[in-house]
């Protein structure tokens, strides 16, 4: 346990999340193989996990309350469970503090869910520090994520692509290589969901889209309000669909499941169409 000191988090050009210049209690910092993993905690309790002094958010968690998802993209990302009908197993890469499993696993009781995670310590932190607890349905695999992707196994309904860095996706998490073995992985009737920096943020964002265009028979993007992230809703079938189709679907599972927001808005805020390639960007290789 770190001592407990005050620092401001400066607004970083590559954070996946904006962070508010407020003074945060630092409670716990250790350096692991991978980052400097460093919890802080506001006056409001909220809990934050960063991988570098003054640093992107990877998660916020209000311990004890898995329904508020502090962070837009976390919201933005649960799009997805519109284009895959009912979820039975869902898999989670890249652990956090564990924002997108336990709400999952709150709203999704019958679903199995896998998460990837590469680095052992960010398990031990989002067990001590941000409530997160496995279960008979719900495990946290210490394994690279592209590792655990490519062995066999049943396939997956949904699949979260939310590995970051302290200030990327790692790159071997965005090649034609393993977008292709996450196709492989996910059934044919569900949804790949990647969560990713814009481009004023990311020089590499034409690239990555155009990596997905290529693996993917089709491609949605959503905008995030207030943040630098984009959503990737990527499927291995051709289905067709509109903004306003799919808040509508959007919106019938957030009422059906009685999300504490509607999924509707967020659709209906950030939806792209994805169709059209850049022939100037080229598709990221190992």
């Amino acid at each position: 346990m770190s001592p407990r000191l005050c620092v401001c988090a400066g607004i970083l050009a590559f954070a996946p999340s904006l962070i508010s210049c407020a003074a945060d209690t630092v409670i716990y910092e250790k350096a692991s193989s991978y980052n400097t993993i460093i919890v802080t905690e506001d006056q409001r309790g909220l809990r934050t996990l960063l991988f570098e002094r003054g640093g992107g958010r990877q998660s916020v968690v209000k311990p004890g309350d898995p329904d508020h998802l502090e962070l837009a993209y976390a919201r933005a990302a649960l799009a997805g469970l519109a284009l895959c009908g009912e979820p039975r197993r869902i898999l989670v890469v890249g652990l956090g503090g564990a924002t997108l499993p336990m709400f999952l696993r709150r709203y999704y009781p019958d679903a199995t869910i896998d998460i990837a995670e590469i680095d052992p310590e960010v398990v031990d932190v989002a067990r001590k520090f941000f409530g997160f607890r496995e279960d008979e349905r719900m495990r946290a695999h210490v394994a690279d994520g592209r590792r655990f992707i490519e062995s066999p196994r049943d396939p997956y309904d949904v699949i979260f692509l939310d590995a970051f860095g302290a200030r990327n996706v790692p790159a071997h998490l965005t090649t034609q290589e393993f977008l292709r073995a996450a196709r492989r992985a996910v059934a044919p009737s569900g949804v790949v969901v990647g969560n990713v920096w814009r481009r004023a943020s990311n020089p590499l964002y034409d690239r990555m889209l155009r990596t997905y265009q290529e693996v993917f028979d089709e491609l949605f993007i959503l905008e995030v309000a207030g943040d630098v992230n984009a959503i990737f809703l990527a499927l291995p079938r051709k289905q067709a669909l509109g903004g306003a189709e799919l808040a509508a679907r959007a919106r019938e599972v957030s009422t059906t499941r009685r999300f504490p927001f509607d999924l509707g808005k967020v659709v209906e805020y950030g939806f792209l169409d994805a169709r059209e390639k850049n022939p100037s960007a080229g598709v990221l290789r190992d």
